[in-house]
């Protein structure tokens, strides 16, 4: 698991690296949208075992929970679902990147990780719709993220879209 995150790290090492190198040749906005490029692809790809219309957004993403420890995060997912909008909220206890972005000249790695992460999350698995609530790089205890989508209208009790546990 110790290989994982440090696997984790190069790979937001590089990031920072790709951002800091495009900002320069092509400047902040076009090298986020460069960097974006086949993301939502990938995204579909890696996350697709666990974001699928078989099942509720707090099921698969509690199944992805293992995949982020793996990474140095420390999540918690919470279901907000209700009858018509199947929704979650993946609670980041740490932020793996929070120093490691500054030796890259960036005061928080917000844009170039996270909201770059929702970003090619809402185009891989669209119409879902993600947000970034708060972050601990304004100050926050945590990170919060919140992912929705409308409901299937699949019976509540029978694990539909609209998770188990779901309000009214």
């Amino acid at each position: 698991m110790q290989n994982d995150h440090h696997d984790a790290i190069a790979l937001f090492r590089r990031k920072f690296e790709a951002f800091r190198r495009l900002s320069t040749e092509l400047g902040k906005e076009l090298a986020w949208e460069k960097m974006l490029e086949g993301y939502p692809e990938r995204q579909k790809k890696q996350m697709g075992a666990f974001i699928n219309d078989s099942s509720s957004l707090a099921a698969g993403f509690s199944q992805a929970v293992p995949v982020f420890q793996k990474m140095g995060m420390s999540m918690e997912i919470v279901n907000i679902s209700t009858a018509r909008v199947d929704a979650v909220l993946e609670i980041q206890r740490k932020c793996p990147v929070l120093e490691l972005c500054k030796e890259y000249g960036l005061t928080k790695p917000c844009h170039v990780i996270c909201e770059m992460d929702v970003e090619a999350t809402r185009r891989a698995f669209f119409p879902m719709r993600g947000d970034i609530l708060c972050t601990q790089a304004d100050g926050a205890s945590v990170c919060v993220f919140k992912y929705e989508r409308d409901s299937t209208g699949d019976d509540v009790s029978a694990g539909g879209n609209a998770a188990n546990g779901a309000n009214p």
